[in-house]
């Protein structure tokens, strides 16, 4: 019986290289997203992480297929606060709370909706967080760029971190495994028309380079599988070397 993995955001960037690693480990992946159209090769449900309700309905039909869920990889997300409103001294409440639910809202919906299920067969949860959860943006390299980093993206990350290890605690007794991971600059391609900046991001890491995409693969089948069996509560960094300065 294929393992069934489900992936919310997994239709483009490090999203859709997670879900091609795990359909090529032979895993049956159900990707929830926005967008109309899927992936080849994967099952696409179309489910607004946003929403309590669509995202429910989007388990349940998988259930209605699978009987069980094993892994579940929270990827999805969004922001909120740009340009001016970006700055903190400018943010308004419900841009900051509108981008604190892009990065830890939908991990906790997705987590909700999925554990009652899983807590019957135990399975491994996977939250992506950031590396700017861990360490804040070196905002001298951002200036007016419209990648600059406003802050409820990393509040919100950093809390990633944090319901990752207090789900890990409560539900380890299920045989549920809760592990997050935090990728470093791994750029979408359309934001990497700046060469001055995207040339000052790389060399804040120790390679001196982005991530590509399929480097994140490894460490999502790490704590996919079995190879895993004894972390939860972890936190693995891709960042290459980002954080370890």
């Amino acid at each position: 019986m294929s393992q069934v993995c489900v992936i919310t955001g997994g239709t483009s960037g490090i999203g859709r290289c997670t879900a091609q690693a795990m359909l090529a480990r032979g895993y049956t992946v159900y990707e929830l997203s926005r967008r109309a159209e899927g992936v080849a090769g994967m099952q696409h449900i179309v489910a607004d992480v946003t929403k309590e309700e669509t995202l429910a309905a989007a388990v349940a039909q998988i259930l209605q297929r699978e009987d069980h869920i094993d892994v579940l990889i929270n990827c999805a997300s969004y922001g909120a606060g740009y340009g001016k409103g970006s700055q903190l001294e400018y943010m308004e409440d419900d841009v900051f709370n509108k981008g604190v639910d892009g990065s830890l809202g939908v991990v906790f919906r997705g987590m909700r909706e999925v554990v009652p299920f899983m807590k019957k067969t135990g399975g491994s949860i996977i939250n992506y967080c950031s590396m700017y959860g861990i360490v804040s943006p070196d905002l001298r390299i951002y200036g007016d760029n419209p990648q600059k980093q406003p802050p409820n993206y990393g509040a919100g990350k950093a809390g990633v971190a944090q319901i990752t290890r207090y789900a890990a605690g409560s539900l380890a007794q299920y045989g549920i495994r809760v592990n997050s991971i935090t990728p470093g600059p791994f750029p979408n391609p359309r934001n990497q028309d700046d060469a001055a900046f995207n040339a000052q991001l790389a060399n804040k890491t120790m390679l001196g380079r982005f991530g590509q995409s399929y480097e994140i693969a490894g460490a999502i089948l790490l704590l996919a599988s079995d190879a895993s069996s004894f972390m939860t509560g972890s936190n693995v960094t891709v960042d290459g070397g980002w954080t370890a300065w």
